[in-house]
């Protein structure tokens, strides 16, 4: 009768298979992880890509008198350009300076007198 120490001696024992299990496998692992990235990259990293491109070209064509919305939710005019920052009107003598990543957008005309 065989005891619980010869028993892992018996499991090790067992032949192994003849040949490789499922030939070719791999080559569709890959694969499928090859679309996974291409997926997610076109669902994920494009759009992004193509929205900071055209936040991009916004902040470059801002110019001095463009009505904006900053992301602290203010509205105001641009009074002045300089390199890394606007210089923002948003009430009578009370002008401040933004950064330009903090544009988030240029407001019509129309649209701004509407607010105010």
């Amino acid at each position: 009768m065989p005891t619980l120490a010869a028993t892992p001696l018996f499991l090790a024992q067992a032949a192994a298979p003849a040949g490789p299990m499922g030939g070719g496998g791999g080559t569709w692992i890959l694969l499928f992880y090859a679309l996974m990235a291409a997926a997610l990259y076109f669902l994920f990293m494009a759009p992004q890509r193509k929205k900071q491109k055209a936040q991009e070209k916004m902040l470059a064509a801002l110019k001095t008198g463009d009505d904006v919305l900053t992301s602290g939710g203010i509205f105001g005019t641009i009074t002045n350009v300089k390199e890394d920052r606007f210089v923002v009107r948003i009430a009578e003598n009370v002008k401040v300076e933004v950064p330009k990543g903090y544009i988030l957008s240029v407001i019509a005309k129309s649209d701004f007198e509407e607010k105010k």
